[in-house]
């Protein structure tokens, strides 16, 4: 019976000893998240994107997304158990702002110390959250995502700098062909179905004569029909900016009784995780509104 005890006495100290070890070599990560380097969560994925390439290349620096690619706007968004727990373990949570994270006080009641910052702060027209539609809204929006990703991460300053100016430059460009369509449209007289568009209207000096903000719990009264026909044959309006996902049957609807043609745009809330996706997104935007206005 003695033996049979000290086996397991000494079983023990070995399972102890691992412990210990398996603590010290794999449990030093940082003592608020239990990892290494800064760990960056953002809302979604505009503000990912944008992030992700000011963070370009930094190895301390991880950026993760907390919903995925594909949700969307988060006005209905709600926080997930696994959302809870990404967010546990984050050093910095940046968001949009502006109304867009609905679900904000959760996350401020569950991680008092958690640091959030929104990154659209004093770039908002009116109550419209969608800046990173707009080109020198988005510029903005990548520098104070710049100034506050090398405020936590100041080891990184240079690379962090780099990659804003160069990532600012292919936005400058885009901005540039925008300039050049907008010599051609501005003045143009069309109708949003998303509100998101608005951005894009002041870019290219576009006169939203109607507007209706589609989405998916949505219901379209004839009310509304009347007074997006009225707009097109009173108004002059002849292009209606729409979302595919949400607005192709109201723009089917329209087509039938009017001549107008419709543009679908990309607000810029879905897609992969390449760098480059914004760049491809709001590009194809601009090729589709430059065959819309030639229609007309």
């Amino acid at each position: 019976m003695k033996r049979k005890y000290g086996f397991v006495a000494a079983m023990l100290a070995v399972v102890s000893a691992c412990a210990f070890l398996f603590v010290r070599l794999y449990g030093s990560g940082s003592a608020a998240g239990g990892h290494e380097g800064l760990r960056v969560v953002t809302s979604f994925y505009p503000v990912y994107i944008a992030a992700a390439n000011v963070a370009s290349g930094c190895t301390g620096i991880e950026i993760v997304n907390l919903s995925e690619p594909q949700t969307g706007c988060l006005h209905d968004f709600v926080l997930t158990p696994e959302d809870m727990q990404l967010l546990s373990d984050a050093d910095l949570f940046l968001v949009n702002g502006g109304g867009m994270e609905t679900f904000l006080e959760d996350v401020a009641s569950q991680y008092p110390s958690l640091t959030v910052e929104e990154t659209a702060g004093g770039l908002l027209e009116g109550e419209n959250a969608h800046v990173w539609m707009g080109m020198a809204q988005y510029r903005a929006q990548v520098e104070v995502i710049s100034k506050l990703l090398t405020e936590a991460a100041e080891e990184y300053a240079d690379e962090i700098k780099e990659n804003t100016a160069r990532y600012d430059k292919k936005l400058a460009d885009l901005e540039k062909q925008q300039e050049a369509l907008r010599d051609s449209v501005a003045g143009r007289k069309i109708i949003s179905f998303h509100e998101a568009y608005e951005y894009l209207a002041d870019d290219y000096g576009l006169d939203i004569v109607c507007s209706l903000d589609l989405d998916e719990e949505r219901q379209v009264g004839a009310g509304e029909v009347a007074e997006v026909l009225k707009a097109v044959r009173e108004e002059g309006a002849d292009v209606i900016l729409a979302e595919e996902l949400y607005g192709r049957g109201m723009a089917e609807t329209i087509q039938k009784e009017a001549d107008v043609t419709v543009c679908f745009l990309d607000t810029l809330v879905r897609g992969d995780y390449d760098l480059n996706s914004y760049i491809n997104g709001m590009q194809e935007n601009i090729k589709r509104l430059k065959a819309a206005f030639k229609e007309n």
